[in-house]
């Protein structure tokens, strides 16, 4: 049985992604808080802008967890919870925090999932957006 190294997401990569998606809220004069978490849902690293809403906390660890859990980006996903799409019931469903809204985003690397980000405190596009730019920062 072979096995396909790869390496994990690690606790340098998370501080490179709160960062990054950070500076793209700042530029953008959006405060947010950013949440990273691990291939098996647990926390790596968290931070919350002294400005965001204090919500923007709990949504960022949701949508990180939700794109964890689905293995897709949270803004690809809202459609197939409204009420005619074909996962309408699964946010209530199951016991778990899930959270239908843009700026969840898997992280994979060399083709495995190892964890996922969430950005929470501006308007969904806006927090896609600094996740994506997040993400970016750790491939180069």
């Amino acid at each position: 049985m072979s096995t396909t190294a790869f390496t994990p997401l690690t606790t340098t990569d998370s501080e490179v992604l709160i960062t990054a998606a950070g500076r793209a809220a700042e530029a953008a004069g959006v405060a947010v808080s950013v949440t990273v978490l691990d291939a098996g849902g647990h926390l790596l690293a968290f931070r919350r802008d002294d400005r965001a809403v204090l919500i923007s906390g709990e949504t960022s660890t949701r949508k990180a967890y939700t794109a964890l859990q689905l293995n897709a980006a949270t803004a690809d996903l809202v459609d197939l919870v409204k009420p005619d799409g074909p996962f309408h019931s699964l946010p209530t469903a199951l016991d778990r925090p899930l959270l239908f809204i843009a700026g969840g985003l898997p992280i994979h690397r060399d083709g495995h999932l190892i964890g996922a980000i969430g950005v929470g405190g501006g308007a969904p596009e806006q927090d896609h957006g600094f996740a994506a730019t997040a993400l970016d920062a750790i491939s180069r």
